[in-house]
């Protein structure tokens, strides 16, 4: 975690009004409406949160096979919890990125709007990285009833990082970022793809 994460991680605990509140057919539905969030961030998070929520589950139909089960499980869910954050706080990196826009260049804004619209999808890559990995151990070593959802998890996780990172790439592009950002975000990236590719037989 990087200094300038931190102010990110602080914004919201609970949101006052999630999208995550709200029915899947209505978050949906919101998705693809003419509006600008919640867009491919949020798409991202909640991704990122269903692959946490499925090795969690696997996990827990592990006990018997696996002596950490419960702690892989519990690692899921604090991983789940903070993606569905990140859903909430891209709308918010992003709104702020729009408002940056409409202020003159020279004001100064717009980098820092776009250095937070890219630490958000940056933190969504890693989590997804870390529930790869986590879902690599239960697919291997755990319930082998449940070996379809932990591979499920680690595709999507892996899926969530990689759409994550491109915005990363985006937001890094627009604002002459630092380099090290898209540089973490690819790692991620590559860690993710690398668990579901272990997992699922996947190629490259």
């Amino acid at each position: 975690m990087t200094a300038w994460s931190w102010g990110y991680r602080d914004v919201v605990s609970s949101p006052p009004d999630s999208f995550l509140d709200r029915p899947v057919r209505g978050f949906l539905d919101q998705l693809a409406a003419r509006t600008p969030t919640p867009g491919g961030g949020g798409a991202a998070a909640v991704t990122g949160a269903m692959a946490a929520g499925l090795v969690a589950m696997a996990a827990r139909f592990s006990a018997r096979q696996l002596p950490e089960a419960a702690d892989l499980a519990d690692q899921a869910d604090e991983l789940r919890r903070r993606a569905a954050d990140l859903a909430d706080l891209d709308a918010q990196a992003y709104t702020a990125v729009l408002a940056a826009l409409r202020l003159p260049a020279e004001a100064g804004q717009r980098r820092e709007a776009l250095e937070g619209a890219a630490v958000v999808p940056l933190e969504i890559a890693e989590i997804g990285a870390r529930v790869g990995q986590l879902a690599v151990r239960v697919a291997e070593a755990g319930n082998p009833n449940l070996r379809g959802d932990a591979v499920t998890g680690a595709v999507l996780a892996a899926a969530s990082a990689r759409s994550a990172a491109s915005l990363v790439d985006i937001n890094v592009r627009l604002g002459g970022l630092e380099p090290e950002l898209s540089r973490r975000a690819a790692q991620a990236v590559a860690d993710a793809c690398a668990a579901a590719n272990r997992v699922s037989g996947g190629g490259g």
